[in-house]
């Protein structure tokens, strides 16, 4: 049996989740979980530097420092799962983006955590640099897990929509006909904006279970200066990040409304990943959409999608059999395999590349 790890930071800039798994028959089954939190400073020189506030030294020290910690990540996972290394066929780093900048004549996106270290240090094979074969092709670069949702989570005969709510929202369509193509696309803000706002508020990295959001309203006016931005309307393919929705995009609309409580704003912006998410998924009698990411431990989001996208069902992933919490490492770690096995890992209809192109770069162990 041949055993994967997948590992995964989102733009919530939070930690690595690390993940040890392997690929049965189509089915998944996990063998062991590890989370590592970033200290409050890396984080913090990470969301600096995502914002162009930083120098080329502090891009290296931060590649060196988050290449450790995902090295830790997975050296971590393994313990706990006793497997030995040797059992280990590779492991699948998405890194931890910095800047994502797909559209204009001189598209990008920029990952820190360097492999080379991660390879050297769990002498296991790595995978990394998902995104840019797939931009060289003309693509987006991102969602990419699109294509592992279509591979475990479809069913025939069934639409169903597969919503994760990491900093930004996206989205993937498995339409129940089997030879309809796959659709997906980042939505908008999720975690990023509501995390950004409550520790700049509160002092607090995040509001645990949407707590502070439901002491609030919704300012209807903020809300509809936020639902003005272009990228809301755009068609796909199209995806985003914290270079567009942050904090300082926030307090540039706030000045056209003072004086709002600090829940009435938190609210807001929960509201707008709930409205934003209805907007733009895709109409399909019956359909269920199951959530996964970090968005999926809010009762008040998820209380809200509710609202916002009925008729539709809003169920978690762990229905399908994977936690949460755990998809998108899996689909890293799948990810991996695809690389090595030389199958293609994005889905063209998704991502606009101009084809199926095998992703990623291998550091052999």
């Amino acid at each position: 049996m041949k055993a994967w790890i997948g590992l995964m930071s989102g733009t919530s800039m939070d930690g690595i989740d690390a993940i040890l798994v392997s690929f049965e028959r189509q089915q998944i089954r996990v063998h062991a979980t590890h989370t590592i939190d970033y200290p409050d400073d890396i984080r913090q020189r990470l969301s600096n530097l995502s914002q162009n506030r930083g120098t080329p030294d502090d891009f290296g020290e931060l590649d060196h420092t988050t290449g450790s910690l995902f090295a830790l990540a997975a050296s971590s996972v393994i313990e706990k799962s006793g497997f030995p290394a040797t059992s280990i066929a590779a492991i699948g780093s998405h890194g931890q983006t910095l800047r994502h900048q797909p559209d204009g004549s001189t598209p990008f996106s920029i990952q820190v955590g360097d492999p080379t270290l991660i390879a050297e240090r769990t002498g296991i094979t790595t995978v990394a640099d998902f995104r840019r074969r797939d931009l060289a092709a003309g693509g987006q670069g991102a969602p990419l897990v699109p294509a592992f949702h279509k591979a475990f989570f479809s069913a025939v005969g069934e639409d169903r929509c597969i919503l994760n709510l990491g900093g930004i929202a996206n989205i993937t369509h498995l339409p129940a006909n089997d030879g309809a193509p796959v659709t997906g696309f980042d939505t908008g803000p999720a975690n990023a904006l509501m995390d950004a706002w409550c520790l700049d508020q509160t002092g607090r990295a995040y509001d645990k279970d949407g707590a502070w959001a439901d002491e609030g309203i919704v300012d209807q006016s903020l809300l509809g200066d936020m639902l003005s931005e272009a990228y809301f309307s755009r068609q796909p393919p199209k995806s985003t990040g914290t270079e567009r929705f942050n904090l300082e995009w926030l307090k540039v609309l706030l000045n056209r409304h003072p004086d709002l409580p600090g829940a009435d704003v938190q609210r807001t912006l929960l509201e707008l990943t709930a409205v934003t998410v209805a907007q733009q998924i895709p109409p399909a009698k019956g359909m269920t959409v199951f959530v996964c990411g970090g968005g999926a431990k809010n009762k008040v989001l998820m209380r809200e999608l509710q609202r916002t996208c009925s008729p539709l069902r809003i169920a978690s992933t762990a229905e399908l059999g994977l936690d949460p919490q755990w998809v998108e490492p899996t689909a890293f770690a799948w990810l991996a395999s695809q690389t090595l096995s030389g199958k293609s890992g994005n889905l063209p209809e998704v991502t606009g590349a101009s084809g199926e192109r095998i992703l990623g770069a291998v550091y052999y162990a």
